[in-house]
Order: C-alpha cells, then structure tokens, then sequence
C-alpha cells in the first residue's frame, strides 16, 4: 500500500499510485530549490512540518507521486522535480505555508490534486520548487439545488462532488471531464472543458477566495460581501472584476470556488452522429457550427476520430502490425468492421422532453438536407411530467459524463502503442491549438496534422470540442515512455504542429510545463505588453516570486533578472 491515501475511493487510490509508481525509469535524484542552501532547507522544512504536520512533508521516496508520469526526458537526467511535497488542510496552515516560504524564498508549486496528465501532472515548472498539494483542503462547502451552485474548496474532486449530491438527494447535475478524479478547482482554473450545459467550467465560476503570497484573502464578486445572499448567484461586482487574474495564473491560490451546476432535467436525450469519410469534418463544422451558435444545439458537441476510437477499443497491433501509418484502405477496413465513421460526433440535449424532441426533429431535418451521408441517431430519456431524471437511470454507453456521472473510463487509452507482448509504459502528450469553428480552415487543420503525423510514422490520433465560434482541436500522441524512439518522435510532432500552428496564428488553450514559455511569446502585440501588464501585476503582489514562478510563462522579477538562474531550471 502507499504510504498515504490521496483517495478515499478504493479504486481511484490504486489507480493513482500505481500510475506514478510504475511510471519512474530512472531513480528519483534530491534537488534543492534555486538559491537555497542546504541547511536553509534543512530549517524550512522543519518549520514546514510544525506547520502542517511532519507526516504531511514529504521528501525522498515520498516524492514518487509528485513527478510527472508522463515526463519525456527522465532518461536524459532532465525530469522536472520537487525538492519536497507539502499538504496543509486549511487556510491556517495554508498561511503559515506561505510565510515559511517568504522567509527562506523557497518557490511553490500549487496544484489541487496533480491530475493535470499530459500536460505535467503535478510537476512544477521551476526544480528544486515545493510541491503545494492541496488535496486535504476537500470539503464541499455547498451545494444549493434551489440556485444550483456549489462552494468547493481545492481538494474536491469531481466524484466527490457527484457523490456529494446523489447522497444529498440532491436535484442537479455537476459537470465533468472525461476523468473523474481530478480537482473542480484545478480543472475549472486551467480552462477545463465537461459535457453537460455548464461543460466549459471557467465561465460558471461565480464568486472565488483567494489567498495572495502574503497571507492575505481576497473573494471576488459578491462573495467579497459579508453574508451577502447573492455571493454565488450574480457574476457582477462593483468595479473591475478579478476572478480571471486566478485562471491558469500565479498570482494568488484559490481556496474556495462556487461554481454553477446544471439543474436536474425532466429529459435527456443521448445524440451521436457520424460522417465516413475524412474530408467530411468540413460539412460537420459548417453544418453543426451554425447550430451552436444558434442555439439549436445548445451545448457543447465532443467529435473525435477514428483513430482516437481504436485506441478506446484496443492496442494499435490489434489493428495494424506495422510501424508504418494505418493506410487508408485499412482504415475503411475498420469502420465498417467497427460500425464507425471516420468522424464520430456526441452531444446531449437537455430539459422538458417535448422541448428537446423538438430540437431534434428540427436537426433531422438540417441533416437530411445538408449531410444526408452522415447518420444521425437520438435516444431519449425522460422522468414522468414533474419529476426530474436520475443520471444513474441512463445506460452508460448513453450516458456516462453527458449526465455528469464521473469515471476512469479513458484512462486505458494510453496504452495503445505498448507491444502486446507486455512491457513498456503508456503516457501521452497534446498540442490542443484554439481554432476558428470554421469547416474549410479545420479541414486544412486536419490535413496539415495528418502530414505531420504520418511523417513520423504516427496515426492522427485526434479529438476536438465545438463551441459556438471556436474549436478547441486536440492533437494527441500516446507512445511508449520506454522507448526512446517514441520520446524523440512526440517531441518533433509537437515542435511540427506547433510551428505549423503558429504560422495560422493559433495558440494552445493550455500548456504542457515544459512549453509555457513557448506558448506565452505567441502573445506578442505591442512587444508583448499582455506578458509585461501580468509581470508588474505579479511583481506588486508576490515580491519574492514564491508562487509558481513560470507558470504560463510568468517570471517574478528575481527568476527575470537572473537568466543564469532561469537558463538551469
């Protein structure tokens, strides 16, 4: 058994720890953060353990969890590292955290529960950095299904959250990603996306706490009012609205978040639609992109490929033994093996059931008359009039997390490239630009990817969400982290599409910690005053640059005015 338990739920826990456990191929190696003697972090780490407790510091071993599984160049002695985990369990001790930290400038890396795959987990982006785990801080302060809202504080989890309300009898519908152990708070912060009405989970956000560096709270909104019964219904405040200062940012660490929640519907109805041949992306943007905006289709719609499918359903040799791309005959092989297209989109609709019926007879009609190749098929399910549906009612091939029930369910798909024959380690990386939801420009998207993709004997391996205007397009490369040929080849994918995507003017909605810096130059209007505007604001209120220095490729004053220290991190 590990030595702590992140998780309470049984399955999550082993899942958990055997994930980063098994994921270490080179012996975790102590660093010390930059700056710091040893005997400096000697006193500090003493101070941090009368702070939050000596079992609740962890150094050596202990930090096995707090690596990124996923890490591309351990092998070459690079992995991103903490010198030490600390995990306070309020905002008391989470203070005194922070005043440790000022004292001995030991920089932080907050995160709520690490589960950030893909895109670092919890390592941070400066070495030799705390590891701020904030997963003891899991109350669910409320739920109110009156207004459906929830307070959480940064430990909650989707699944606590959704157990929370199904034992509370609670009459609305939490939203959740495709995994659900990660942090409300964390995921919402970084722009993380659902399916469910309430799916993009940054712009529920409706009253927060934050604590500054120096200790201080701040809420937002009319959460900053004592006792002010509008504190998570009304997104106003008076004066400049901060809430966005606390996304994807260092500026502060937030401890309590209401976030909206989607009231329990009468009526669900489970939509999928799927076009054959590659080419038809364009007539799924041009079709379904009008509706969203539109309002026929109200909500998020999730399109993934085929060859994100395979990957659902086994190991790449299953399909093709060769290290060559799948070729295109095979391809249509599968999909009529499989009964797939090579687009397959999902979508839910939501509310009365004469209402959402509607909807969808009107979307037959749009389909037959401009995608008649594509097949469309709805499946209803419905409470009796006056009563609201329980999301445990709907099957979960139907339902899963468009009703806001949480899984694991597409954690296996990183184990596509391992050999059948046993051995390796699946992870994955993404390049996930910001796209325009038109059908020309993300077929071009599309063809430029598969190029780059096929040149380095890879399958495009691709998802993407539409929003009303925009697509958020992710490109995804699972390999096998032993194998330094695979490293080498996610490495030139992301470096190729990255180019490819900067030529087009598009930037990542979020970023890999190894490539903030990377990410944040693209904002270069007026010599990059955005980069220059969040620096002086970093600057006034972390003055010893102790919060995530780097993140989203912000730098406290210290980290910028010593490029010999920044160069080695």
């Amino acid at each position: 058994m590990p030595p702590s338990n992140i998780y309470h739920n049984a399955e999550y826990q082993s899942t958990h720890y055997n994930l980063f456990k098994e994921s270490i191929t080179v012996p975790l190696k102590a660093v010390l953060p930059p700056g710091v003697s040893q005997a400096d972090f000697d006193n500090a780490i003493e101070k941090y353990g009368a702070a939050v407790g000596d079992d609740q510091v962890l150094q050596g071993d202990g930090l096995t969890e707090y690596i990124d599984p996923y890490e591309l160049r351990e092998e070459e002695g690079q992995r991103k590292m903490p010198s030490a985990a600390v995990r306070p369990k309020n905002v008391e001790e989470l203070k005194e955290v922070l005043k440790i930290s000022n004292e001995f400038s030991i920089p932080v890396w907050t995160f709520s529960r690490g589960k950030n795959l893909g895109y670092g987990g919890p390592a941070p982006r400066v070495n030799g950095s705390i590891a701020l785990d904030l997963h003891r801080m899991n109350k669910v302060i409320e739920v109110n299904a009156e207004y459906s809202y929830a307070v959480v504080e940064p430990g909650v989890t989707f699944t606590d959250l959704y157990d929370y309300c199904i034992t509370n009898k609670l009459k609305v519908w939490p939203s959740c990603p495709s995994l659900g152990w990660g942090s409300v708070v964390g995921n919402t912060l970084d722009r993380g996306v659902g399916f469910t009405p309430t799916a993009v989970h940054h712009q529920h956000i409706s009253g927060l706490e934050a604590m500054l560096a120096n200790g201080d709270l701040v809420r937002t909104g009319q959460f900053g009012i004592t006792n002010s019964p509008s504190a998570h219904l009304s997104k106003f405040t008076f004066g400049p609205s901060i809430e966005g200062l606390f996304l994807q940012s260092n500026l502060g660490i937030v401890t309590k978040m209401g976030i909206w929640l989607t009231p329990a519907p009468q009526a669900f109805m489970s939509c999928a639609f799927d076009m054959p041949d590659f080419e038809d992306v364009e007539t799924i943007i041009d079709v379904l992109g009008p509706l969203r905006r539109d309002g026929l289709l109200p909500n998020t719609v999730y399109v993934s490929n085929v060859g994100e499918w395979l990957a659902m359903m086994g190991r790449r040799e299953d399909f093709w033994p060769e290290d060559s791309p799948i070729p295109d005959w095979k391809i249509a092989e599968l999909q009529k093996k499989l009964d797939l297209g090579y687009w397959n989109a999902k979508f839910g609709l939501y509310g009365a059931r004469d209402v959402i019926q509607a909807h969808f007879d009107e979307l037959k009609k749009i389909i037959a008359k401009k995608a008649p190749k594509g097949r469309l098929v709805g499946k209803i399910f419905s409470a009796p009039d006056g009563e609201m549906l329980d999301p445990a009612s709907v099957p979960e091939v139907d339902g899963g997390f468009f009703v806001g029930i949480p899984t694991l369910w597409s954690l296996p798909m990183v184990k596509f490239r391992l050999p059948k024959s046993g051995g390796g380690i699946g992870a994955h990386y993404d390049y996930s630009p910001i796209i325009p939801s038109n059908g020309k420009e993300i077929l071009d998207w599309v063809k430029t990817s598969r190029k780059i993709c096929e040149a380095e004997n890879c399958d495009l391996f691709c998802d993407f969400f539409m929003h009303e205007r925009h697509v958020i397009f992710v490109n995804m490369f699972t390999f096998d982290k032993t194998n330094a040929g695979h490293r080498q080849t996610v490495q030139t994918l992301f470096n190729n599409l990255f180019e490819a995507g900067k030529k087009r003017g598009y930037s990542k909605y979020r970023s890999h910690v190894n490539t903030m810096d990377r990410v944040a130059s693209l904002y270069d209007f007026n010599d990059h005053a955005y980069r220059r505007f969040v620096e002086a604001i970093k600057d006034a209120v972390d003055p010893n640059g102790i919060l995530s220095p780097g993140k989203q490729g912000i730098w406290p004053k210290r980290f910028r005015e010593d490029e010999k220290m920044k160069a080695n991190l």
